[in-house]
C-alpha cells in the first residue's frame, strides 16, 4: 500500500538534491574519465569454479571498454610478457589506460576493481597498486601459516623483499614488490624504454628461485617506480589441493 503523501511535480531525484556532494562522489571514483582496462590472465586448461564465480561478479567501470585476455598453457613469466608485448603492438589497446592483472587462483570481491582505480586516482604516484592476498600454506596448528605479499619496505635503507604485515584498517601499505594475482597497473609504464624486457622473468637457476613478479620490481624500482597494497580490497588465494582459500 503506497504511503500517504502530497506529490508535486519535483522529481529530480536524490542525486540532483545535493549536487556537490553527488560531483565530490564522481570526482574521486572518477568515473567521468576513459578508465579502459585490458585483462591479462595466465592459466592453464581450467580455473577453480569458485575462482571463476569471483572473476564473473567483477564490477567494471560503466561505459568503458574492457578486453579479456587469456594466456593459456604458458608459464608465468612469459604469459605476462607476451601479451603486454601484443597489447603494445595492438592499434587501439596500446593506448587504453589500464592493465589488470588476474590469476587463476586468486578469488577478488566484486568491487575490487572500482576500489583499485579509486586508489590510483587519488594517488598518482603509483605505477601499480594491488589487492591484499596471502601465500599458500598452514602451520603446524592446521592455522593459516603464509604472508601478506606486500614485499619489501623502501623506507629500510638496504633494499629488500620482505614481507610486510598488512593495514588492518584497510590503508595503503607501499612496498618494494607486489604479487600479480590481482593488480591494476598504468599501461604506459611499459611503454617506458629504459625498463629491461622481457618484463617478467621467472628465474630456477642453482637451486635460487626468483619469482616473475619481484624480478620486474627489481628493476622497476631503479628507474622511480612506485607500487602499494590496498588492504582493503581483500583478495582470496584458492588452493584446489585443500579447497581451502588463503
Amino acid at each position: 500500500m503506497a504511503k500517504p503523501e502530497l506529490v508535486i511535480t519535483d522529481f529530480s531525484g536524490g542525486h540532483n538534491a545535493d549536487l556537490g556532494r553527488t560531483r565530490a562522489r564522481l570526482i574521486k571514483g572518477a568515473s567521468w574519465k576513459r578508465q579502459r582496462i585490458v585483462v591479462v590472465l595466465p592459466a592453464d586448461a581450467m580455473i577453480p569454479t569458485k575462482v571463476a564465480l569471483s572473476h564473473w561478479n567483477l564490477a567494471f567501470p560503466p561505459n568503458n571498454g574492457v578486453v579479456r585476455i587469456l594466456a593459456q598453457g604458458m608459464e608465468v613469466g612469459d604469459a605476462y610478457s607476451t601479451a603486454i608485448q601484443q597489447i603494445l603492438a595492438h592499434p587501439e589497446l596500446k593506448d587504453w589506460e589500464y592493465l589488470l592483472t588476474i590469476e587463476h587462483d586468486n578469488a577478488p570481491p566484486a568491487d575490487g576493481v572500482l576500489k583499485l582505480l579509486e586508489r590510483m586516482e587519488e594517488h598518482p604516484e603509483f605505477a601499480c597498486i594491488g589487492g591484499l592476498y596471502f601465500t599458500k600454506g598452514k602451520n603446524s596448528d592446521g592455522d593459516c601459516g603464509g604472508v601478506a605479499q606486500i614485499w619489501g619496505d623502501p623506507r629500510d635503507p638496504l633494499s629488500n623483499f620482505r614481507p610486510q604485515p598488512p593495514d588492518p584498517n584497510g590503508g595503503l601499505v607501499e612496498c618494494c614488490g607486489t604479487g600479480m594475482g590481482f593488480n591494476l597497473w598504468r599501461l604506459d609504464i611499459f611503454k617506458d624504454k629504459k625498463l629491461r624486457r622481457p618484463w617478467f622473468v621467472t628465474h630456477k637457476e642453482g637451486g635460487a628461485i626468483s619469482t616473475q613478479d619481484l624480478y620486474f620490481w627489481g628493476d622497476a624500482r631503479k628507474h622511480g617506480y612506485r607500487c602499494a597494497i590496498d588492504c582493503s580490497v581483500k583478495v582470496g588465494h584458492y588452493s584446489v589441493q585443500e579447497d581451502f582459500m588463503y
